[in-house]
């Protein structure tokens, strides 16, 4: 076997998981775009808290990334699609802006258009809980944490771990399961 380019500089090291249950989180930033389905949608990129049990995890795996197309990792990244079917505000925006604003004291959203209503998050404090969540990839059923739910940054400590959410049926074999987070394509990150 030919030694492949750049074995010297690709670093390795013991891989730790997300701890679930909840974690004090920072927002990195936030994106105003639209779903494949044409729905409203933001994108939120956030990080652990410094004083998280798990402080700068998504920042950490993100500097050790020596690749020249690096993206911030998809666990510290979350869609929020703003509406529902009915057109009316979905409840995933709706906790995630009660969240936001108790975690930041007499913060108060500003909803005004573009990048101003965007950049009004960035280093603010949420918290959230993280749960396992059994996927299909290539056949090969896993489980990994992922962020269920949004809540009160201050609440994240206490927080109880959530039940594992578990595949139903078996996906067919010739399926390859995607998540919609990894196939979205965001381009440069806005921070």
């Amino acid at each position: 076997m030919q030694k492949p380019n750049n074995f010297e500089n690709v670093q390795t090291g013991d891989f730790v998981p997300v701890e679930v249950g909840g974690h004090r989180m920072v927002i990195k930033a936030v994106e105003e775009t639209t779903s494949k389905s044409g729905k409203p949608m933001l994108i939120v990129w956030f990080d652990f808290a410094q004083e998280d049990k798990q402080p700068a995890y998504f920042s950490d795996q993100f500097n050790k990334d020596i690749r020249p197309d690096k993206k911030w990792p998809r666990g510290g990244t979350q869609y929020v699609v703003t509406v529902d079917g009915d057109g009316n505000c979905s409840r995933g925006f709706k906790t995630f802006i009660s969240c936001v604003e108790k975690s930041n004291g007499s913060f108060l959203v500003n909803w005004c258009d573009g990048a101003q209503f965007a950049e009004q998050f960035k280093g603010k404090r949420i918290g959230g809980v993280f749960g396992n969540v059994e996927s299909e990839y290539n056949g090969e059923r896993r489980t990994r944490p992922e962020l269920r739910w949004f809540c009160c940054d201050l609440d994240a400590p206490t927080a109880k771990v959530p039940a594992d959410k578990l595949m139903q049926t078996p996906a067919p074999v010739t399926t390859t399961y995607v998540s919609a987070q990894a196939s979205e394509d965001v381009g440069e990150l806005p921070f």
